[in-house]
């Protein structure tokens, strides 16, 4: 068998390997896609499977603003998502350039205790959480599920952040030293402006981080009035009967900003931005 032979089946098999995985992740989200826009009836019909519509319809949709309120929902989500990423990302921004610039004793100690954290699985701390945030009040509150999101997503962030940093060149904050700024200066002028994809990314993360979040949101609030999107939709599963019209159509609209989020963060490359700004 010839090299040039041997080369055309092993591309045929690489492909076929990407198609494989390519369709386990777009047929469930296929399927939830047009699950959404069915009938109840269609949806129930387990003998005759449609693979598309067989009558298109929005009433799954309708059906999650008059009769669940999704707006309440999307509004709870959307406040205590964008409020704990921005937290998130300015903790994230100066925790990351420290790590990153600065030698201290115990800075090995913190990089690891971070790294740490990411592989205790949260519901093996939610318990004593849930103990701790009783006794300061912070239960049945947006308080607490901000805290406990910030603490969540932190170490991960502020660990991507240093990356990042470590990706700059140090001589571009010399450089802005040299013409009179201050570090602090140098960071917003020069540092940060050149850091907007990665501060962009590190938003991204901690958005999804409490945008998906679900064992938190139903164990700190019991109010349905302050439930978040995961936890309403959560609902939609009943002992003898689930929603999979309405459950479906509130996947759809749920995931949504996660990818738009996903693929405007695609076009922000560090490499690309600080890649020849300074000749070493």
């Amino acid at each position: 068998m010839s090299r040039k032979t041997k080369k055309r089946i092993s591309t045929a098999i690489r492909v076929v390997i990407m198609a494989f995985f390519l369709l386990l992740v777009v047929l469930p989200v296929y399927w939830m896609v047009i699950t959404s826009f069915k009938t109840s009836a269609e949806v129930l019909d387990l003998q005759n499977i449609s693979y598309f519509p067989r009558k298109f319809t929005l009433e799954n949709y309708a059906g999650l603003f008059s009769q669940y309120d999704y707006s309440v929902l999307l509004k709870n989500s959307l406040m205590v998502s964008v409020t704990s990423a921005l937290v998130v990302t300015f903790f994230s921004m100066f925790g990351g350039y420290s790590l990153a610039r600065f030698q201290f004793k115990g800075k090995q100690t913190v990089v690891l205790f971070f790294l740490i954290t990411q592989m205790i699985p949260a519901i093996l701390v939610i318990i004593p959480v849930y103990v701790a945030f009783s006794r300061m009040g912070l239960v049945n509150s947006y308080l607490g599920l901000f805290v406990y999101y910030v603490a969540c997503n932190l170490p991960f962030c502020a660990i991507t952040m240093r990356s990042f940093f470590e990706r700059i060149p140090v001589t571009l904050e010399e450089a802005a030293k040299i013409d009179g700024c201050s570090r602090m200066q140098a960071l917003f002028k020069v540092v940060f402006p050149i850091m907007f994809p990665g501060i962009v990314s590190v938003f991204v993360f901690g958005f999804i981080g409490a945008w998906n979040e679900l064992i938190a949101g139903t164990i700190f609030i019991s109010t349905p009035d302050m439930w978040t999107i995961p936890v309403g939709l959560k609902t939609l599963i009943g002992k003898y009967n689930v929603e999979w019209g309405m459950l479906t159509a509130g996947g759809v609209m749920a995931l949504l900003p996660t990818a738009v989020m996903f693929a405007v963060m695609q076009k922000f490359i560090v490499e690309g931005l600080t890649s020849g700004a300074v000749k070493e």
